[in-house]
């Protein structure tokens, strides 16, 4: 059994230890708020240059080819990077990777980005293969959409190949660290251990897929990154929109609502906001999986993101996280838990077991048997709540 160890949480924001890769200073404060602190002395006019001069020395001189790929989801963040590229006069070709369960929202915000103007190319790879991959991923690293987190790096560097445009604007680093490798004074192709980095394969290979579930070479080109022969050829590379330009989700929100962009009609099931993660039914069980393993979910990421900006104080964050995270995901978007399972071949039961085996027991409280205790609902309870 995992050591009984209390969860510690930032001074400042909500995230606790568990969270990967994120390190917290003497004062108890998380990586993540001193790397949002440090933003407020960034010269972002100096940025804006920046990426400007970057994007000038890729785009199509003689208009033959677009300026640069642009992966999009119809998403908020994503509605905002076509409409800022729009802004500077860039061209872009929109590519998405359909989602694995695209929703009634979802597909309409695709059709919005289509009517901002620009050329859009929607690549929606075998359905049969996907639910395949979807309960492999689910039943081998606990993710059911790793196809299509894979699919978000891999389609979008083949299309840039294949249409030999060399520059791919991405939205927010999640990192924020650098800029992407076009920026860097090296090493600026995007070679396969970006995509090892960066690309959601969580330890699950496409070579795996094959080898281990026979799962034929011909039906995974959509999961499989191009060569970096191939990527050295065109000089694929790409750049994050989010460190050149200031990065807010509210704000983005707010622009792509005033540019046609639909929201749900009531706070989205695990989250704290009815702005984001509306284009896949699969998403609550993406986050009802984070929270398993290390104990929180996405109403606390965007609890976390108001409270550094001044929007709401700690205090109420934590109330917001404490009502809103970590319930069992019986529903999401309007849509049953049996209805997004039923094409995976699972039953509820089934599915309660892969999640029990992915919790991370040393953060639950449990039964005297060293079983997970749960209400009537299916519900955990965290053994260390926010404070």
């Amino acid at each position: 059994m995992a050591a009984r160890k209390a969860l510690t949480y930032c001074t400042s924001c909500l995230l606790p230890n568990s969270k990967p890769d994120l390190t917290f200073n003497d004062a108890g404060v998380c990586n993540a708020c001193s790397n949002y602190l440090g933003r407020q002395e960034v010269d972002w006019s100096a940025r804006e240059k920046e990426f400007l001069d970057i994007v000038e020395q890729y785009q199509s001189k003689d208009a033959s080819t677009w300026d640069c790929i642009v992966p999009v989801s119809g998403g908020k963040d994503s509605t905002y990077q076509v409409l800022k590229l729009l802004e500077l006069g860039v061209n872009p070709l929109c590519v998405t990777s359909t989602t694995c369960d695209l929703s009634d929202i979802g597909r309409a915000n695709i059709q919005n980005i289509k009517n901002l103007g620009v050329d859009y190319v929607e690549h929606s790879p075998n359905p049969m293969i996907r639910r395949k991959l979807n309960r492999i991923g689910l039943e081998t690293v606990g993710d059911i959409s790793w196809p299509e987190h894979v699919g978000i790096f891999t389609i979008p560097v083949r299309a840039a190949v294949q249409h030999r445009v060399p520059l791919i604007v991405w939205g927010e680093n999640s990192q924020n660290e650098y800029g992407g490798p076009a920026a860097a004074t090296q090493n600026k192709t995007l070679t396969r251990a970006w995509l090892e980095e960066f690309g959601g394969l969580l330890g699950l290979r496409v070579n795996d897929l094959n080898q281990s579930w026979g799962i034929k070479k011909k039906h995974l080109i959509n999961y499989t990154y191009p060569s970096d022969e191939e990527l050295q050829s065109v000089g694929v590379t790409g750049l994050f929109l989010g460190h050149f330009f200031e990065w807010d989700g509210l704000s983005n929100a707010l622009i792509a609502q005033a540019n046609g962009f639909t929201t749900y009609a009531k706070k989205v099931e695990g989250s704290m906001v009815n702005y984001e993660n509306l284009d896949n039914h699969q998403t609550g069980i993406h986050d009802y999986f984070k929270f398993l393993k290390f104990g929180f979910g996405r109403a606390t990421d965007i609890a976390s993101l108001h409270v550094r900006r001044g929007r709401i104080t700690r205090e109420q964050g934590i109330k917001i996280v404490t009502e809103s995270e970590g319930k069992f995901p019986w529903e999401y978007l309007g849509k049953s838990l049996q209805e997004i399972l039923d094409p995976l071949d699972l039953g509820v039961p089934e599915f309660e077991a892969i999640c029990d085996r992915f919790t991370n027991k040393a953060l639950f409280v449990l039964e005297t048997d060293g079983t997970l205790k749960k209400d009537r609902h299916q519900n955990l309870q965290k053994m260390t709540p926010i404070t």
